[in-house]
């Protein structure tokens, strides 16, 4: 675990930033590729995922702020923005994008609910994977300890160090990176059947929301707000409800997908 790769005179290059913009990148790629074999849309990738990138970013750094550290920053407005600090949250990171991408596709004209099940929603869990891996990297979304020999143990440099000390924390973000991975197999195989229209992009929410109620009670890196239960797991609770009625009410009233794709791929012989 490495937070600075290296140093470019005083200017450390860390781990975190740059496999936070490697999943972005990643993301984009795979967004392309599915765009690409679908035949539609794939010139507005580069652009779309420039603008969800950093709308991505600046929603996942103020969701964190305002509802997991409001206590910290507001008393160290200055710090907002060092992100490399640690301090980002994935569904404000979605959030945003997402209204993002909701704005992109009706200024091109693009059909917002096709556009986001062909790309968006298998894309975005992918890159989710990866960043998991950056916040592994940085020693932040860490665990809370095991009580026992079995878990991760942080450098002293890291936020789960200063927060635990050397105790063997529960590795809630690697497990994180690998249900996203198979959410994203899952995402792919569903997309081969006959759906409905927005359905992938609502499975997807649905899924992540449900792996990450059940892995917030192994996070130690902040505390509960209501019911005994985190600030992401009322969101969670909240995306599931709703996002089960849509994908049902969908299936018996939405528009069944086409195929678009321009051309079937060859045999192999």
């Amino acid at each position: 675990m490495h937070q600075y790769l290296f140093f470019i005179g005083d200017f450390p290059i860390r781990a975190y930033g740059l496999v936070l913009s490697l999943s972005i990148i990643l993301a984009t790629a795979t967004a392309y590729f599915l765009a690409k074999q679908d035949g539609r849309w794939h010139k507005h990738i580069p652009d779309f995922g420039l603008y969800c990138g950093l709308a991505g970013l600046i929603g996942a750094r103020l969701w964190d702020v305002f509802f997991f550290d409001w206590s910290y920053y507001s008393h160290h407005l200055l710090e907002i923005p060092f992100v490399w600090q640690g301090g980002m949250a994935i569904q404000g990171g979605v959030l945003l994008g997402a209204l993002t991408g909701y704005w992109y596709t009706k200024r091109h004209g693009i059909d917002t609910w096709a556009f986001a099940d062909i790309v968006a929603a298998p894309a975005v869990i992918m890159g989710q994977a990866l960043g998991r891996a950056a916040n592994l990297l940085n020693g932040d979304a860490f665990g809370s300890p095991t009580g026992s020999t079995f878990g991760i143990l942080y450098p002293k440099t890291t936020l789960a160090y200063q927060t635990y000390g050397n105790q063997p924390l529960w590795p809630a973000e690697i497990w994180e990176g690998q249900i996203d991975l198979v959410i994203f197999v899952l995402l792919l195989l569903f997309r081969t059947t006959n759906h409905k229209k927005g359905q992938v992009f609502i499975l997807y929410a649905v899924l992540y929301s449900c792996a990450r109620f059940g892995l917030e009670f192994l996070r130690g890196d902040y505390g509960t707000l209501l019911f005994g239960l985190k600030s992401a797991q009322l969101t969670s609770l909240a995306v599931i409800a709703v996002g089960l009625l849509l994908f049902f009410w969908v299936g018996r009233k939405g528009e069944s997908i086409q195929d678009h794709t321009s051309k079937k791929a060859p045999s192999i012989k």
